[in-house]
């Protein structure tokens, strides 16, 4: 474990001792995370997960709660003031990503989708409407920074797509970030999201990386019309809100200078095939 993060490797090395945690395998870092395979005093098989916490985060534990296991992996214990995380162990070398089989992987996608949207929101997270309330004040600078005339008409179609639903937010349990890489196999379920950036709001606004992580120009609509169906969604509104998430993907490019990103590219496109669907 001496290759971890510094700070990370000695907050998981403290909840190791504090909770009698056994390593059980090769961590995994991410960006902002570590994930220890442990085994408990118990001989529970678990994930000790540590992270800096941000405004994204901090909400985990509580909409893990509430899913209570419900399409999600389970959570077993949690430090508030650190945001460090005990949860169910799941198979990490299965990820839905891997799956060949992409209208499969769709199918899965809805179905959990459908699951954790069922769910009111817990008290406490961030919400939808004030989400789209501050891309409405931010669009004027992105338009002034947008170098390309035709994504400029995209964002102002979004804007206004935005516009149409923002009047009625939502109050479900969203993930928020459930792309096929953020769902594992496991023992209990045949696949369970993990990583939740909760919201609370429409479940329209869910769809956007199932769109275009794994992105097949040619079947853009077929997984929008399979994941509107599976939730089943009002088809305008999910695309005004898949448009809206749209907007809110390049409005961080831009303010992040980030706008030549690849990942830039397939995310507008996903909104120009849906702005004349």
């Amino acid at each position: 474990m001496s290759d971890m993060p510094g700070e990370l490797a000695w907050r998981a090395g403290e909840f190791r001792r504090r909770w009698r945690l056994r390593v059980a395998g090769p961590a995994l870092s991410g960006f902002c995370s570590l994930v220890v395979p442990v085994t408990a005093a118990d001989g529970t098989s678990a994930a000790l997960k540590v992270q800096h916490l941000d405004e994204e985060c901090a909400g985990e534990a509580a909409a893990l709660r509430t899913w209570a296991g419900d399409g999600a992996v389970r959570l077993l214990a949690h430090d508030a003031p650190t945001g460090t995380l005990l949860l169910e162990r799941l198979d990490e070398h299965r990820p839905l990503s891997a799956l060949p089989d992409t209208r499969e992987a769709v199918d899965v996608i809805g179905g959990l989708l459908a699951r954790l949207t069922a769910h009111t929101a817990p008290p406490g997270l961030r919400r939808l409407g004030d989400i789209a309330h501050g891309m409405t004040e931010r669009l004027p600078r992105a338009l002034a920074a947008e170098p390309d005339p035709a994504t400029r008409r995209l964002l102002r179609d979004c804007a206004a797509a935005l516009r149409e639903v923002a009047d009625e937010p939502g109050d479900r349990l969203l993930h928020w970030d459930l792309h096929y890489g953020n769902v594992l196999a496991s023992s209990r379920a045949p696949w369970l999201a993990i990583d939740p950036k909760p919201l609370a709001g429409d479940p329209g606004f869910e769809l956007l990386p199932a769109l275009a992580n794994r992105y097949d120009p040619a079947d853009t609509l077929a997984r929008f019309d399979t994941l509107t169906a599976a939730l089943g969604l009002d088809r305008e509104r999910a695309r005004a809100w898949t448009l809206a998430r749209v907007l809110q993907n390049r409005l961080w490019q831009l303010e992040e200078g980030e706008a030549g990103h690849p990942e830039a590219d397939v995310r507008l496109a996903v909104g120009r095939a849906l702005r004349g669907a």
